[in-house]
């Protein structure tokens, strides 16, 4: 966990952009620089937290873990994904990922949202636990 931050974007405001995404219904990225300051949000906010959980939902197993592995590494998290032994599910998946514990579990999802929920969780800092999300599956590509 990198404890910088070079966007110099205040918790208070990291936590207003990524509350803008943080509703039922899923608010488009609709701009480079709108991404840009997502991914700086977020940043912002993993990097204080204790552990992070991602909730990634996506059309096939591929798309799930190509979008977890570029989350991760876009947050500075050094964690390669060991997906070999991983079964193939067909259709939709949900896989969860836990920062901490740096593991998953990987299920079928019949639901319809595609993109990434991103929980915080830090014993020392109320304003940073929390979810944010429907973040889109691209937002690190």
């Amino acid at each position: 966990m990198n404890q910088q931050n070079p966007t110099n974007l205040t918790v208070e405001q990291a936590e207003k952009i990524l509350k803008e995404y943080s509703c039922t219904d899923i608010k488009p990225v609709e701009s480079e620089s709108e991404k840009v300051f997502l991914r700086q949000a977020l940043k912002v906010i993993t990097d204080l937290a204790d552990y992070v959980n991602f909730g990634i939902c996506a059309e096939s197993t591929e798309e799930g873990f190509q979008a977890l592995q570029k989350y991760l590494n876009g947050l500075g998290y050094n964690v390669s994904l060991d997906t070999q032994k991983t079964p193939e599910i067909p259709g939709s998946v949900y896989i969860k990922f836990n920062t901490n514990k740096q593991s998953y579990y990987l299920d079928s999802y019949t639901g319809n949202y595609r993109g990434v929920l991103v929980s915080c969780q830090s014993s020392a800092r109320e304003d940073i636990s929390g979810t944010y999300g429907h973040l889109p599956l691209d937002l690190f590509d």
